[in-house]
């Protein structure tokens, strides 16, 4: 059988998973039978949940569209700021509230989005499958290094992340979901993602060493770890870190 041939150009960030001969430019694309695009572009190496508009010769379609000899396809990730409420879109709406479960190579990750004060699942021993299930059942963003994790046809939400340098990457996360005004730090256990509430000193004095005792009166108590926290030296240096995630000046 004859193979058939069709040409794609993927756009913006989609690029960076490509080989470096394939970015921003128009490349062909072999293929044998009647595969969908959806196919298509993840045996590319695309994952599905990065893409929220596709064209063929100038005509949006969605994920079943089935490739044909000769078609030209245009592949773009999601939009954040240009209107395209005319064309297909191929992802479901943003998840009303902003939540995420992450792979067991992202640990240093977790712990700093839990400081910006975003509810955040994370262990060290789970499998993709377990992943999948938390984020389908509690609305949950995944992130990952794992590409292969979004090609799962199940998967509806998810990101790849980029860096492999945990600051980085917590940028990376903040700018790619435009998180800067929802940032609400020190509100959850870094540890396990647990509320944090205020507690009273009297109640925790048996916890709590004789110079903290002295120095400190302001205590909160994680709700589900039950672990102290207290605004120590180490406050003021998360602070600063925060701050510079939220003025958006980190690498400057």
């Amino acid at each position: 059988m004859l193979s058939k041939l069709a040409t794609f150009r993927f756009y913006e960030e989609l690029n960076d998973f490509l080989v470096p001969p394939k970015r921003k430019t128009a490349f062909p694309y072999l293929f044998n039978g009647t595969p969908s695009i959806k196919d298509a572009i993840e045996a590319i190496g695309i994952p599905h949940v990065e893409i929220d508009l596709i064209l063929v010769n100038n005509t949006s379609v969605d994920f079943s569209y089935i490739l044909k000899n000769d078609d030209y396809v245009s592949v773009y990730p999601v939009f954040e700021t240009l209107n395209i409420t005319d064309v297909t879109h191929l992802r479901n709406r943003p998840l009303r509230k902003t939540k995420f479960i992450l792979d067991v190579h992202l640990g240093k990750l977790a712990k700093y989005l839990r400081m910006l004060g975003f509810d955040t699942t994370y262990e060290n021993n789970n499998d993709d499958n377990k992943i999948i299930q938390t984020a389908l059942a509690d609305h949950r963003i995944i992130l990952t290094r794992d590409i292969g994790i979004l090609k799962v046809k199940r998967v509806t939400h998810g990101y790849w992340i980029r860096s492999q340098k945990p600051k980085e990457q917590l940028v990376e996360v903040v700018t790619h979901f435009d998180l800067y005004k929802n940032i609400d730090p020190f509100n959850r256990c870094i540890e396990c993602n647990g509320q944090l509430r205020p507690v009273k000193k009297e109640k925790i004095l048996s916890k709590l060493k004789p110079m903290t005792i002295e120095n400190f009166n302001t205590f909160y108590k994680c709700s589900s770890c039950k672990s102290i926290f207290w605004e120590g030296s180490h406050y003021d240096r998360m602070k600063q870190f925060v701050e510079k995630i939220k003025d958006n000046s980190f690498n400057q």
